[in-house]
């Protein structure tokens, strides 16, 4: 090694060290306040600790509640195995200040001023991080009997519903009625779904993929009425049971209805702030999950992004989105040492659901696919559904092959070209169906 470049090398090891010593200084002079204390809320504020942001956190949740994850209330909470899930996070350790009970009202960019139902609330940096809220049964609001499942109360209120065995109609076949009416035949409750489709998942799998998922619900004990939908829900009044009427005259007893219809970006509260809202209400991020206003983010169910990988915006409503955005947020927000932008966000989508004693799990994105694969026989326990483009993968739902999800989610991720002939083949490891192999 010469001596200039030695010279070179402990210059710049030099500056480094001087940047990291300035950070903490400029950080404490920086308020970030997190709006939403679910996963992406909570992940936001613990990485920016972990990525070294010594300034103030102030995480801010609309439930009384300690912060909690949301998919064991479709599972364990509602089934009364787990009395919570709060997650495990020394807020105090980590010096994190929880503002809970607080609702946020609006945002006053200009001001850098967050405006809650307790007051208005200073920021230099602000993360938007308020989830997704359900959409509701028209005309079933304040109906005794109907519920919604999105929050701990809800699943507490559900659960003597379950414990008592009552009749339950589910209105909704998407992913949290399918997880809801799982819960409710192990509970011996008599279950009903109804769906407006033709089929379950009809907003999420391709008909011939969703088609095979109908027998679930009869192989469950369920019953499944597609193409049909609710007129109004009728309350039974004190200890009656109520009925669902759908609009062929249908009525179905239930003592409880559950809606699981669908969820929208809960951004409603931000009209008027001149921050850039989406067709779906979600704010619109760029590839560092910053929105159009300055100083302002937006992470997990409430954002899109744009995917490189995938040639459009994402709206992303899982829970892996909303563990693995945060760490883009706060890598945005404390900045590199030698002032290099962090990578852009354009994750692999993944989620999973458990349902009538399935494991199902999904990777990807496939509405721009040009091929679609299957590995096995649907009307057996596993099998796996893959979709391609141009010849690499690019989406894949597994049904009781965990490994295939797994190897396949790689594979997306580095855009291996597959050969389909080996893919095919549910005998053979993803990972040997490559290309390269054949």
């Amino acid at each position: 090694m010469s001596e200039q470049t030695r010279e070179r090398e402990q210059r710049d090891q030099r500056e480094q060290r001087d940047q990291r010593e300035q950070r903490p200084a400029a950080d404490a002079e920086r308020r970030v306040v997190v709006v939403g204390a679910g996963m992406a809320g909570v992940q936001t504020a613990v990485a920016l600790r972990e990525q070294g942001f010594t300034g103030p956190v102030t995480l801010i949740g609309a439930e009384p509640h300690q912060p909690y994850d949301r998919p064991p209330l479709s599972k364990a909470v509602l089934l009364g195995t787990a009395e919570g899930s709060a997650f495990d996070v020394d807020f105090e350790a980590l010096g994190i200040t929880l503002r809970l009970g607080c609702e946020a009202l609006g945002v006053r960019p200009a001001q850098h001023v967050l405006d809650t139902s307790e007051g208005p609330v200073p920021y230099d940096v602000l993360v938007l991080a308020t989830g997704a809220e359900p959409v509701r049964l028209p005309g079933a609001e304040g109906v005794p009997g109907v519920h919604l499942l999105r929050t701990l109360d809800d699943a507490e209120r559900l659960r003597p519903v379950l414990a008592r065995r009552h009749d339950v109609v589910v209105v909704g076949a998407g992913w949290i009625g399918a997880e809801f009416a799982t819960a409710a035949r192990e509970a011996g409750c008599a279950v009903t779904v109804v769906e407006a489709a033709d089929r379950p998942l009809a907003d999420a799998l391709p008909a011939e993929v969703a088609a095979p998922m109908t027998a679930w619900y009869a192989d469950a004990g369920a019953e499944l009425r597609t193409r049909a939908r609710v007129e109004r829900v009728e309350s039974g009044g004190p200890g009656g049971s109520g009925r669902v009427v759908l609009d062929d005259g249908t009525r179905l007893p239930a003592d409880a209805v559950v809606v699981g219809i669908g969820a929208r970006p809960a951004t409603g509260w931000l009209a008027g702030s001149g921050i850039a809202l989406g067709a779906q209400g979600e704010v619109l991020a760029d590839d560092r999950l910053r929105t159009s206003a300055p100083d302002v983010h937006a992470v997990g169910d409430c954002a899109s992004f744009p995917s490189a990988r995938y040639g459009e915006r994402l709206l992303v409503h899982h829970w892996d989105n909303a563990l693995q955005g945060p760490r883009t947020v706060a890598a945005d927000i404390v900045g590199a040492p030698g002032g290099e932008p962090p990578a852009a966000y354009d994750p692999v989508p993944y989620f999973w659901s458990e349902q009538f004693g399935r494991f199902v799990q999904y990777a990807g994105h496939h509405t721009a696919a040009d091929t679609t694969l299957w590995r096995g026989d649907p009307a057996s326990p596993a099998w796996t559904v893959c979709w391609l483009r141009e010849g690499r993968l690019v989406a894949l739902l597994a049904v009781g092959r965990p490994r295939d999800l797994a190897q396949g989610r790689r594979l997306i991720q580095a855009g291996t070209p597959m050969d389909p002939e080996l893919l095919a083949d549910p005998a053979k490891p993803l990972k040997a169906a490559t290309a390269a192999t054949a």
